[in-house]
């Protein structure tokens, strides 16, 4: 959870208001999330994946990179960073064909523009 709100801190608070979780284990110290950045955490409901499809679809994406049968010892830091800035630069048909950090940053933008 320590990293979660180390690498969510630097945003905005806008853009950090809620997280929503799946029901594993590791996600246990939710109510530190709150205290540590402010955001709120929900749960899905068990046996409902598609409450959360953004991740659902992220976890097929990541397949592609990172079969089942990965050993998570084995990746580096270098390798791991590469797969998100694909991720991450890939065009979407829902977000009109920009990219998730594309749209990210338009976001933030908003925000910035709506706050000062």
């Amino acid at each position: 959870m320590e990293a979660l709100i180390n690498g969510l801190a630097p945003l905005p608070a806008d853009a950090r208001q809620s997280i929503t979780f799946d029901r594993g284990t590791e996600f246990s110290a939710w109510q530190r999330l709150k205290d540590g950045i402010g955001a709120e955490a929900w749960f899905c409901d068990p046996q409902a994946p598609y409450q959360k499809g953004t991740v659902e679809n992220t976890n097929n994406r990541l397949h592609r990179y990172l079969p089942r049968s990965t050993e998570p010892t084995a990746l580096t830091n270098r390798y791991l960073k590469s797969i998100c800035h694909r991720l991450n630069s890939t065009p979407r048909k829902c977000l009109g064909y920009r990219t998730p950090a594309e749209a990210f940053e338009s976001k933030l933008m908003e925000l910035q523009n709506q706050l000062g």
